[in-house]
């Protein structure tokens, strides 16, 4: 299996080839792209090459075909449809963004367990918790977002999992491990910041930003 920073990196690839292209690029070479990844060109042709993807020396890759092929490999050459449970702050900001679709990702519903929060007439539809594990099946759900407090989480990621789900974007501050072929990305928001904080006083520190 292609490692999670090869995959990260054809995310970052495909994001600078679509600015590229809205600029009027119709042809680039591996050195464009790694300048908008960070990477070496070397290490741009080594990640083609593990998806058989090749260029020209001379001419270097055509943008839109390089497009096609990279979403063609992350799975969005079609709508791939999500849920969340947890319509609190995060999970509403979440259903709120509009930048998913153009990614080729459409949020198909939530669930809460606030009788208050369902509303099943919404753009995505707010279900109640208990519902999960019907539509999930029913719609062929395959990854789930996981935005509720830390004392649920555990109890909702192991819902998810009983009910076919495959893949978890865990937003709740705790950490979580998967079970066999299940994976999940655990984002705490807070220990992102505390890092970067971290870091940022830390170069204060030592004079390197002032």
């Amino acid at each position: 299996m292609v490692n999670r920073k090869c995959i990260i990196r054809l995310s970052r690839y495909k994001s600078a080839l679509q600015r590229l292209k809205a600029l009027g690029f119709v042809k680039v070479f591996s050195g464009n792209l790694a300048d908008a990844a960070g990477v070496t060109s070397s290490q741009v042709r080594k990640d083609f090459s593990l998806f058989g993807i090749t260029g020209n020396r001379r001419g270097g890759y055509s943008v839109d075909e390089l497009i096609s092929k990279i979403l063609e490999i992350l799975g969005k050459n079609e709508l791939q449809r999500v849920v969340l449970v947890g319509a609190g702050n995060i999970g509403t900001a979440l259903m709120r963004y509009k930048g998913f679709e153009s990614g080729g990702i459409k949020i198909a519903a939530a669930f809460d367990i606030d009788p208050e929060k369902i509303h099943r007439d919404s753009d995505p539809p707010i279900l109640p918790l208990e519902e999960f594990a019907d539509y999930v099946k029913k719609n062929s759900i395959r990854v789930a977002i996981l935005a509720v407090p830390d004392v649920a989480a555990h109890h909702v990621s192991e819902l998810m999992i009983r009910s076919g789900i495959m893949g978890i974007l865990n937003f709740a501050p705790i950490q979580l491990r998967g079970a066999e072929k299940v994976i999940i990305n655990n984002i705490n928001l807070e220990v992102e910041l505390e890092n970067l904080i971290y870091f940022v006083n830390a170069m204060q520190k030592t004079g390197q930003i002032e």
